[in-house]
């Protein structure tokens, strides 16, 4: 099978053409000899000459004893009239600097308006939101916090049984907000939720919509519940909710403008469909008060959840599960470490009881204990 040549290389091809007819016709060529434009004039009233070709900066013709010559044009709008009642055939022809003028203008065109198309493609992408089919994640995954798991595996029961739950009344809800400090696994919730309701995951975060071109974030907000559309049953979990759905600010800043459009367009898609639509919206922020209060009203996002800290018994479970397979003294125990790690997310847990062993090792010793794990919790 033959190899495409790529565009790019055809236009370096022909830019070097263009090139190089260039410089042959400048400095190689032969080019008649000049004459005085008065000398031309009294050639053509005394008959001598019998044929012009006008240029745009010269005029070439030819005498009747064969002789070619060439002068200035002086661009007179009845020139031509006058050679015609002369008798002189007259042809009219553009400078090759202007038909190379007109090529490089066509290819810097097609080049320009290439990228922007590529450029525009990019950032439209229906690429830039990936579906996961499945998630593999579930509630056993989940550490901790069973009041919250019983309520997601409500709506996880909701979603796979919904027919079943609209004849009590009941109906999916259209959005649900996750507020809590980062770390404490409101990306796992969601993850989580898709993979007890067997359905599509459509994973997005707050840069996703931004962009150096202006409208293209509420174009890709669009796209985004297209795709789901096509994907339902799915659940649209959007991180960083608090990066894009601002309370909008009419101060006609570009930024503020675009924020704007971007939550109008919110609204208009959680607007646009319905529970039977098999889509449900779940949203983490860091700050639920930052958040325009006409994007997060009931019929919007039903319902609203707090991610807490992990409290002492998921605490206890965390640093089981973080310490399994590392070599630890006797004095760190997961019961020891619960209270110690009060107030910290799962994040920095995990990263605390990464950090200690690292610090032993660094101190030459083969297991780590309360001192590491105090040294590493000083560094967050």
């Amino acid at each position: 099978m033959k190899k495409k040549i790529p565009i790019k290389t055809i236009l370096l091809i022909m830019l070097i053409l263009c090139a190089a007819v260039y410089v042959y016709l400048t400095f190689f060529s032969s080019s008649p000899d000049t004459t005085d434009y008065s000398s031309f004039y009294n050639s053509v009233e005394k008959g001598d000459v019998i044929s012009v070709s006008i240029k745009t900066e010269s005029i070439d013709y030819v005498l009747r004893n064969g002789r070619e010559l060439s002068t200035k044009n002086p661009d007179s709008p009845t020139l031509k009239e006058f050679l015609l009642l002369h008798n002189v055939d007259v042809e009219e022809s553009g400078s090759f600097d202007q038909l190379l003028s007109t090529v490089f203008d066509i290819i810097f065109y097609v080049f320009f308006f290439g990228l922007i198309i590529i450029a525009f493609r990019k950032f439209i992408s229906p690429n830039t939101f990936k579906t996961v089919h499945r998630t593999g994640v579930s509630f056993d995954d989940v550490i901790g916090m069973d009041g919250l798991k019983r309520d997601m595996m409500q709506i996880a029961e909701i979603m796979k049984h919904s027919e079943e739950y609209k004849k009590k009344g009941i109906r999916m809800p259209k959005g649900i907000l996750l507020e809590g400090a980062p770390g404490n696994g409101k990306t796992l919730f969601a993850r989580a939720l898709a993979g007890e309701a067997k359905v599509n995951f459509i994973p997005a975060k707050a840069t996703d919509f931004e962009s150096m071109f202006m409208a293209i974030g509420p174009l890709k907000v669009k796209l985004l519940f297209a795709k789901a559309r096509k994907k339902a049953p799915c659940i649209v979990f959007i991180d960083e909710f608090d990066g894009i759905g601002t309370k909008r600010n009419y101060s006609g800043s570009a930024i503020e403008t675009e924020n704007t459009r971007i939550v109008t367009a919110l609204l208009n898609e959680l607007d646009g469909f319905t529970q039977n639509d098999g889509i449900l919206v779940l949203a983490a922020t860091n700050s639920r008060a930052a958040l325009d209060e006409a994007l997060i009203r009931p019929g919007r996002f039903d319902a609203k959840y707090i991610v807490p800290y992990p409290d002492d018994d998921a605490r206890r479970k965390l640093a089981s599960y973080y310490l399994t397979g590392k070599k630890v003294s006797s004095d760190c125990t997961p019961e020891v470490l619960a209270p110690i790690f009060k107030g910290f997310s799962c994040a920095q847990i995990e990263s605390v009881l990464n950090r200690a062993p690292m610090i032993a090792s660094q101190q030459g010793k083969d297991t780590f204990g309360i001192a590491e794990v105090r040294l590493a919790m000083k560094e967050h």
